[in-house]
């Protein structure tokens, strides 16, 4: 399935996931870009499903996300509908883009009896070229002939580009008695460094929650998982999170701690598998820092240190080149002090007080860097605040990927 060699940081399987009551998946191969394997999927949702969601903020977002904008807070009684192909993003495709997204949308709401602004789609791959809509509508019937509730896994495959293994993660958690289903699938490899959403990604339960109570979860929760991962600092035209809730199960959730917590928790193994399969990755990186004037500044120090090309391809090499981040947290903008700094490799103090720590040793530096999980500890040394974010290594593997992504 993938063009690519499995990324040595993936899980060793795919997980099992929940049939989520209320939701059916189907996949096909419309030959969008990608010869010889599926390349759509389509989630069919029962009335009373709401549907929340979080886009790209890029100016040149695409227009599958400007659709969704528009459509989100919109609910009514009837089903939803969620139609994602890849291979080609629909993105800098002007008045024909949404033309594009007009024909996809009006032929799902036709096959499966929905209003047209039930149906969200989106769209990943190449950037600029015109989506053939045509080989995606054709193949609608297909979709809806093939709906199973139990497809999450192959609508996991379909969404993928670059990536080197399909992502998935689900939870179950007790409320009131009942237990809920929690399932999500994501895409995501390269071109990630959120700004509002990532990649794309499609989370599913039978939990009960009204619109305004879910989009307020997934607002909450996207802030402290796929806002703060970066592979290479770029902001997708494209990144798309949505979630539904069906209600199948009956029971509201909209208030639930442990509802609440389980979400996260799919959410953040999402988050950290699309890191995982950065591409041409080797490592997976936690950047933490604490001790910074506010919590957005210790952010911002820490998208400085996971940005840094330098520091990344440091990490390639199993140099522990502590320099580099004293580099990265100075370059910030954010409040900094030389002289309050100390950065630790795992539990290894590297620098405090303003130079190399007296305990350090080199050796012990590079040991901890031939590991496959590192984490940069920094403490500014100025207040409370703090902040995590995760990252991974840039190799020559990135440069290969991405020199050939359009041959």
């Amino acid at each position: 399935m993938a063009k690519y060699p499995r990324s040595p940081l993936a899980p060793e399987r795919f997980p099992a996931l929940p049939v989520i009551a209320g939701a059916r998946f189907a996949t096909v191969a419309a030959g969008v870009r990608y010869e010889g394997r599926e390349d759509v999927m389509l989630a069919a949702l029962d009335p009373g499903t709401v549907v929340a969601g979080v886009f790209t903020r890029s100016a040149t977002r695409s227009a599958n996300v400007l659709d969704c904008q528009a459509k989100i807070a919109r609910h009514d009684a009837a089903g939803a509908a969620i139609i994602v192909n890849s291979g080609n993003s629909n993105a800098f495709t002007g008045r024909a883009g949404e033309g594009s997204v007009a024909a996809i949308c009006d032929t799902v709401a036709g096959a499966l009896d929905l209003p047209a602004s039930r149906v969200f789609t989106s769209s990943t791959g190449v950037i600029g070229e015109r989506l053939p809509h045509d080989r995606i509508t054709a193949k609608v019937n297909d979709l809806v002939a093939g709906l199973n509730e139990a497809a999450l896994e192959k609508a996991a495959q379909a969404i993928m580009t670059t990536d080197t293994f399909p992502k998935g993660a689900c939870r179950e958690v007790d409320v009131s008695g009942t237990k809920i289903r929690i399932a999500g699938i994501a895409k995501g490899s390269g071109m990630i460094a959120p700004d509002m959403a990532t990649m794309l990604v499609y989370i599913f339960t039978d939990a009960a929650l009204s619109q305004p109570a879910l989009q307020a979860l997934v607002n909450s929760i996207n802030a402290r998982s796929f806002n703060n991962i970066t592979v290479d600092s770029d902001t997708s035209t494209s990144d798309t999170l949505l979630m539904a809730a069906t209600g199948a199960s009956g029971v509201d959730a909209s208030d639930n701690a442990d509802f609440a917590a389980a979400l996260e928790d799919v959410m953040l193994d999402l988050a950290h598998q699309v890191v995982r399969d950065g591409e041409g990755a080797t490592k997976f990186v936690t950047v933490s820092v604490t001790g910074a004037t506010s919590d957005a500044d210790a952010r911002t120090h820490a998208l400085s240190i996971a940005n840094s090309p330098l520091i990344k391809t440091a990490l390639a090499g199993e140099d522990p080149n502590w320099g580099r981040v004293v580099m990265a947290v100075g370059k910030s903008g954010a409040a900094a002090n030389r002289d309050t700094l100390s950065i630790r490799f795992g539990d290894i103090t590297v620098a405090e007080k303003g130079w190399v720590a007296e305990s350090y040793k080199e050796a012990e530096g590079a040991a901890y860097m031939k590991r496959e999980e590192i984490e940069i500890g920094v403490d500014i040394g100025l207040g409370s605040g703090a902040a995590t974010v995760w990252t991974c290594d840039l190799t020559h593997g990135y440069i290969s990927i991405n020199a050939d992504y359009r041959s």
